[in-house]
């Protein structure tokens, strides 16, 4: 990762400090050094109007879903801070509760143990990503026709990138994330949970403030037992040559409705946690959530959004045991309707940590402000969807087998949850 930027307008001058480190692979496909710098640079310049949502069908459109969608996810739950599952007692529990306690516990002494996990105040991580749209399919193509393959056609099957995280105790985080040339930011500050994206305007997400999924992804043991402390033991499984209990953790009706809107229903959302039974360590972190958007006409058009995180390379840090490496698949599927509306998504990120450290001197309060744009709708959904509609062509210009009835379908990239107000839905419902 270099964190330098070289100064082209004066030889003398002092090299710039870029805000988010770019990953070396950037660098590789240009012999000239100077013409690199150069294209990172055009490359680095916000541009917002090559990513306006009326652009649709060309590869910006690709890297707005990824970014929606894998970008930055919440956890469908608030974790209290201030709990300790490892003084939990397991006594006077369900079998299934009780097991998923000693779990936890197990987990947070292979993490490090309290001791240590208690001693954090602060982190700052930094790392690479690399996503790509790998597949899509529509209409009756769901069901019994060939996959559109995504990955591989376009843009030398995937776009790279660079993030940075800060995260403080109880409740404060703050993730700035680039790719390809779009940069995408979102934190909490202990009262709300934000996010800022090039193609639309800060944005608060519905309910009490959650934490950023990617830090459950190896990087905050302490989070992690926290969350898992109310689930249960639902069986076993092998992930990756690996035996792993897994845990399993359903989002309360209360919390559902608190991220709802009276446009979109959220009906669950699942969390599971697969951890190891040789080394007690989170081996997959995956959840799935199911949400209806409402339509006079019909039923409503329902999505389901599944991810699937391997958890690997866990070295140790300060007494920790971090993970370095990973990689996330989501699928996105969309019913209801008739079968020719139905469509489905999936896209893959790879995620590698270059730098980790805790308790960082003079990180202040104030680098976990919202943005002065922050806006916070009554009408805004609780979970990243890809809406689609009927009247628009898809985001990818792939020319569909003549089985798959998809010339009346298009798929818009919008993240609910924290980015866009529903009236961004709404300019869609004719669409619906």
């Amino acid at each position: 990762m270099r964190k330098l930027c070289p100064n082209f307008d004066r030889e003398d001058g002092l090299d710039t400090v870029l805000e988010i480190p770019i990953p070396e692979e950037m660098f590789a496909s240009h012999k000239s050094t100077s013409l690199s710098w150069q294209n990172v640079k055009s490359w680095m310049k916000p541009n917002p109007e090559r990513l306006a949502p009326s652009v649709f069908g060309g590869r910006n459109t690709e890297i707005q879903l990824l970014l929606g969608v894998a970008g930055a996810p919440l956890i469908p739950l608030p974790v209290p801070s201030d709990h300790h599952p490892i003084n939990q007692s397991i006594k006077d529990h369900p079998i299934e509760a009780s097991m998923a306690k000693y779990i936890v516990q197990q987990y947070i002494a292979a993490a490090g143990g309290e001791t240590a996990l208690n001693s954090i105040d602060s982190m700052y991580a930094m790392g690479k990503v690399k996503m790509v749209a790998s597949e899509f399919t529509a209409g009756e193509v769901c069901k019994n026709s060939k996959a559109m393959k995504v990955k591989g056609v376009r843009h030398g099957g995937g776009e790279m990138g660079g993030f940075v995280l800060w995260q403080k105790r109880p409740d404060f985080w703050c993730l700035e994330l680039v790719v390809s040339g779009c940069k995408i930011s979102a934190g909490s500050d202990g009262v709300v949970a934000w996010r800022q994206t090039p193609w639309h305007h800060s944005h608060a997400s519905r309910g009490p403030p959650r934490p950023l999924r990617r830090t459950l992804q190896g990087l905050d043991p302490r989070t992690t037992g926290n969350l898992f402390s109310n689930s249960v033991c639902i069986g076993e499984k092998t992930i990756n040559e690996e035996d792993c209990f897994i845990l399993k953790l359903e989002t309360e009706a209360s919390t559902l409705r608190a991220r709802s809107s009276k446009n979109v229903e959220i009906m669950r959302h699942t969390v599971w946690g697969y951890f190891s039974q040789r080394t007690g360590l989170l081996v997959q972190l995956s959840d799935s959530h199911l949400l209806r958007i409402k339509s006079p006409a019909s039923d409503g058009v329902f999505w389901e959004t599944t991810m699937e995180s391997l958890i690997q390379d866990y070295r140790t840090v300060d007494g920790l045991n971090i993970a370095h490496a990973g990689t996330t698949s989501v699928s996105l599927f969309r019913f209801g309707e008739n079968s020719d509306s139905h469509s489905r998504t999936r896209m893959e990120e790879s995620w590698t940590i270059e730098e980790v450290d805790f308790n960082i001197k003079g990180l202040s309060l104030d680098c976990f402000l919202p943005p002065a744009d922050l806006k916070k709708a009554d009408d805004q959904e609780g979970c990243h969807v890809v809406v689609e509609g009927r009247n628009a062509k898809l985001p990818f210009k792939i020319s569909a087998p003549a089985s798959s009835k998809v010339s009346a379908a298009k798929v818009v990239a919008i993240d609910l949850d924290d980015s866009y107000s529903m009236d961004d839905v709404d300019d869609d419902d004719d669409d619906l």
